[in-house]
């Protein structure tokens, strides 16, 4: 092992990926976009979600099933991956994720109805998760702790960027070439820009004595310890909760900003302000989390976060609430999930190292079925106003608390991870 390694607390890579060793910057930014992909893939096809539901024949509502088959098949899909790259490696199993994305994202471009394009959507979700289930492992093969958090942290600093720009490219790319199948195209360009990086750069990080076999009765029990485990299944579930508001505000906000608000010519740039502000938090938490520590600094921002939704729902019973009031406190709750999505994920993930990929799997299938199916109804129930965002975005996060009360016994603000275990 290398002193710097033994300092960082990073375990040694196998033989042959120090042969390609990866520095930490260009792995933290390689995982960011790799995720990135995924958030690409929802965020620049909302501001032609009007014209692609006027040009395929939906109505209403429906238009949102663009993003949220995506997400919920994306949410069973992570549950494949982590037991196959736990035993093959880490790899392989990412080209196969980014080969479907890439093929299916030009299948999308292709659709000739609404009712194939949904299909579609849930077909790249469900296939393609590995590009969201596996940099979380990939991270913590090679650290653990507070250190992961900080990691995690830089990671979705990075990954937000795209979300913030995202609604920007595809509103440009609809504006120059008049057509929302261009997106999609540039959603497989990004796919092939990817994996040519992770070819040439990424090391395979899964060291030999950590592969599991392909077996469905150890794979299971893998699994199950890695959501039943009781000081660690509530932030797995707290944190499908708070990002189940989050995505139901991604699935109305085209019409709510656009309807509700009127604000519809300024929908990429509110869109990036509050992605912007989730990045920054992220950041911050960065500079933060090794010194306090993922839970004192999540359990704070929990809080914070319960009283910015109170006041959300107050201001969206006022029939004259307008954007002035909803974007800074929609912004201030989308920066605190910063300070919570990546320590509630370390904190969870934490306990598993020899079976990284396989707990990443089942706590990504409970996080994003459990979001994406609540954030699908919040965003279904819209009605014209913020009303029925705010109150979920209220009750999540309560509701959030409470199965980090039970995780922790009762105790909140505990003591900081160890680095590495």
């Amino acid at each position: 092992m290398r002193n710097d390694q033994l300092a960082s607390g990073e375990r040694p890579l196998p033989d042959r990926a120090r042969r390609a060793a990866i520095g930490e910057r260009e792995l933290i930014w390689m995982m960011a976009l790799l995720m990135a992909c995924n958030a690409f893939g929802i965020d620049a096809i909302l501001p032609a979600l009007d014209v692609l539901a006027a040009d395929l024949g939906a109505a209403g509502n429906d238009r949102q099933f663009i993003v949220g088959s995506y997400l919920l098949a994306a949410g069973f899909g992570i549950l494949v991956p982590g037991a196959f790259a736990d035993r093959f490696g880490r790899r392989p199993v990412l080209f196969v994720a980014l080969a479907f994305y890439i093929v299916l994202s030009i299948a999308c471009a292709l659709a000739s109805s609404f009712d194939m394009l949904v299909a579609l959507r849930a077909a790249q979700g469900f296939f393609a998760a590995g590009i969201i289930a596996l940099p979380p492992a990939i991270i913590r093969d090679r650290v653990g702790g507070d250190k992961m958090a900080r990691m995690m942290s830089l990671i979705f600093v990075i990954f937000l960027l795209v979300p913030a720009v995202a609604p920007s490219i595809g509103q440009a790319i609809l504006v120059a070439l008049g057509d929302w199948r261009w997106i999609f195209a540039s959603m497989a360009v990004l796919g092939c820009a990817m994996t040519a990086w992770v070819y040439f750069r990424l090391p395979e990080t899964l060291h030999e004595e950590d592969k599991q076999d392909i077996h469905l009765p150890t794979i299971t029990r893998n699994m199950k310890s890695a959501v039943t485990l009781r000081e660690t299944i509530g932030y797995t579930l707290g944190s499908a909760l708070v990002f189940g508001g989050l995505f139901g505000f991604i699935n109305s906000s085209q019409q709510l900003i656009g309807e509700a608000f009127g604000a519809g010519d300024s929908f990429p740039l509110i869109f990036a302000i509050c992605a912007g502000c989730m990045a920054i938090a992220n950041w911050s938490n960065s500079r933060i989390v090794e010194h306090f520590g993922a839970r004192k600094v999540s359990h704070a921002a929990l809080f914070a976060f319960i009283g910015v939704a109170a006041l959300q729902l107050w201001f969206a019973n006022d029939p004259d609430e307008t954007l002035w009031t909803f974007v800074p406190l929609m912004a201030a709750n989308m920066s605190l999930l910063g300070f919570i999505g990546a320590n509630f994920g370390s904190i969870a993930l934490q306990p598993f190292r020899h079976i990284a990929g396989a707990a990443s799997s089942a706590q990504g299938f409970l996080r994003m079925t459990s979001g994406a199916a609540l954030g699908a109804y919040i965003g279904y129930m819209y009605d014209g106003t913020a009303r029925p965002l705010a109150t979920a975005l209220l009750i999540t996060a309560v509701l959030s608390l409470v199965f980090v009360l039970f995780s922790e016994r009762g105790e909140l603000f505990g003591e900081k991870m160890d680095d590495y275990d």
